[in-house]
């Protein structure tokens, strides 16, 4: 369905599952383990793994905390996109990277949900790919202090909304780990 000319691939985006990033996110580990499972599936699959890793002031490029976890380990060849704002296609290669490999529809997973995976998932559907997210394969910090809702709720609404969203010649929507299909 992408609007995307002769890009009938699919691929797995893995956003921001860092140390520093996941450290106190909501149920870190059964997230990171969806991912892992994800990762293992697309790879079984021949599915392109991405993996995008974010750098700031409070994540700086080298450090602990902008490792990817140890849980995860990106192949060798694999596309690592850096990217230093939100959305992941910001000033980065990933659309030449996703253009390169055919790759008209994401599958989402990984951190923040309230931040770069929204980004990322509106900046994907507006570039014309079919953006699906995850369901049980991202997650957040508490940022309740800030008048955030608690990460469960922000994690849920995130779901609601994006199960149902929709743009012209293009496909969003959510899934759970158990369920996806990258044949799709």
């Amino acid at each position: 369905m992408t609007t995307l000319v002769n890009r009938p691939n699919t691929a797995l985006i893995v956003i921001d599952v860092q140390n520093g990033v996941v450290a106190s996110a909501h149920d870190r580990d059964a997230v990171v383990a969806n991912i892992a499972s994800l990762v293992d599936m697309a790879r079984a699959e021949d599915v392109p793994v991405v993996w995008v890793q974010h750098a700031d002031d409070g994540l700086v490029h080298g450090s602990d905390e902008w490792q990817i976890v140890p849980e995860l380990v990106p192949n060798e060849g694999e596309p690592l996109i850096e990217k230093n704002y939100g959305d992941s296609f910001e000033e980065t290669s990933l659309e030449e990277v996703l253009a390169g490999l055919g790759v008209g529809r994401l599958i989402v997973s990984g951190a923040q949900t309230d931040a770069c995976i929204r980004s990322t998932l509106h900046g994907a559907l507006v570039r014309g790919y079919d953006a699906t997210l995850v369901s049980d394969a991202h997650t957040t910090e508490d940022q309740s202090s800030w008048g955030a809702p608690p990460p469960d709720q922000v994690i849920a609404h995130t779901n609601l909304y994006w199960h149902y969203q929709t743009a012209p010649g293009r496909t969003a929507g959510t899934v759970e780990t158990a369920s996806v299909d990258f044949a799709d």
